[in-house]
């Protein structure tokens, strides 16, 4: 691949550090995150948590090789009720990841001036992966800790897979001259590659005061210095490094990880995209009566409907919903 005539905005850079044994994805999002936050009228603080969540959509999508869907979900009992995304993997070779994203909120208990992971409160964060339409997700649930949504996701590898996992994220509203303000996003994960030779402990005490598995149980000496040292490297990276523009992710591998022989692959491009569609909505309003419908028509005689994630709005018939529709959308009978 030519370096040169990628263009990093919305990618992920898959990469491996042959020292180390440790994966990794670099992302940098700005087009993706414009497109996501424009289609609600979010105050800043729920649009920089669903930035966080965007990034690490990107990155843990790519990393688990999907061939359809994951989805990210945070719940709290706070005035930040739900983040959820969506990470569509490519349907084709070289075509584009394809995520989307909304939130659920309080307007009038949120604090506009407060730190936004704090006014999620007590929930939890939960991926769940989908393989196809007539296979069942799995799910993955653990409690929201450490402070940031990234470290809530790290808390899942180490939980659920047993992986220790870091993130590094940037993310805000970025002004380039000539240009006006919009959000941009980047990050750096790392993950230490799976060895089937190391065992979680049994039978002993947790290593972290919230009761939580502290992923370095799962690594031998060697694994631990060399994981030690990799994250140590990402703790020097500074936020213009990661959200870019003038930094390119592969500069920015070499300047943090020239010793630990960095090896890229090819970049995957994303970009927003939702699968909404009055097809689909017919088809969740399928398992309802005529007179559950009844209940959902409107003084003006129509069913409405809108996507929380593209805001895309759809006006239906009442006669056409339900598993005792009367006609068909093109006008006919049930019987025709």
């Amino acid at each position: 691949m030519t370096i040169g005539a990628i263009a990093w905005d919305d990618t992920v850079l898959p990469f491996q550090l042959d020292r180390s044994d440790i994966r990794g994805r670099v992302a940098r999002l700005d087009g993706v995150l414009e497109e996501v936050l424009k289609q609600h009228d979010y105050p800043a603080v729920i649009e920089g948590l669903l930035a966080e969540m965007a990034l690490l959509t990107a990155m843990i999508g790519q990393s688990m090789k999907l061939r359809w869907k994951l989805s990210l979900q945070v719940r709290g009992e706070g005035a930040a009720r739900i983040l959820a995304t969506d990470y569509y993997a490519p349907t084709d070779d070289g075509q584009p990841a394809r995520i989307r994203a909304y939130a659920s909120y309080n307007k009038d208990t949120i604090d506009l001036n407060a730190d936004g992971f704090e006014q999620i409160g007590k929930g939890y964060f939960a991926i769940m992966i989908h393989q196809g339409e007539d296979m069942t997700p799995y799910q993955g649930v653990t409690p929201l800790a450490g402070g940031s949504l990234a470290a809530c996701a790290e808390t899942y590898f180490a939980q659920s897979e047993q992986l220790p996992t870091q993130f590094s994220l940037s993310y805000g509203k970025n002004q380039m001259p000539g240009e006006g303000p919009k959000w941009r996003a980047g990050g750096i994960m790392l993950q230490q590659m799976p060895k089937g030779s190391i065992d979680a402990p049994s039978g002993e005490e947790p290593a972290r005061e919230d009761g939580l598995t502290d992923p370095m149980d799962f690594l031998d000496a060697e694994d631990g210095e060399n994981w030690n040292r990799a994250t140590a490297l990402v703790g020097t990276v500074d936020d213009m490094e990661l959200i870019g523009p003038t930094v390119t992710p592969t500069e920015l591998l070499v300047r943090l990880f020239h010793e630990e022989q960095p090896r890229v692959f090819d970049a995957n491009q994303v970009k927003f995209g939702c699968t909404c569609s009055e097809e689909k909505v017919r088809q969740s309003l399928s398992i309802y009566s005529a007179k559950d419908i009844k209940t959902m028509t409107t003084d003006e005689g129509t069913v409405t409907a809108d996507c929380q994630f593209c805001g895309s709005h759809y006006v239906f018939d009442p006669l056409t919903l339900g598993f005792e529709a009367e006609t068909t959308p093109e006008g006919k009978g049930d019987d025709a």
